[in-house]
């Protein structure tokens, strides 16, 4: 999976064994999607970022 976001570089999270990320809808919206839409740096990249026109539905990681 490639990931296009140049803001967190080659940053690996340092997230404990068997961590599991489910946020709420409204976690998503405050803490990733303001933050993304405004450019601004993103504590932990988790969410990676996929290019859709590069795959088939079917193929979509």
């Amino acid at each position: 999976m490639e990931s296009t976001d140049s803001s967190t570089g080659s940053q690996q999270p340092n997230l404990p064994p068997g961590f599991r990320f489910h946020p709420t809808d409204e976690e998503l919206v405050v803490h990733y999607l303001k933050k993304k839409a405004a450019s601004a740096p993103l504590p932990v990249a988790i969410i990676a970022e996929v290019d859709l026109y590069k795959f088939d539905p079917w193929e979509l990681p």
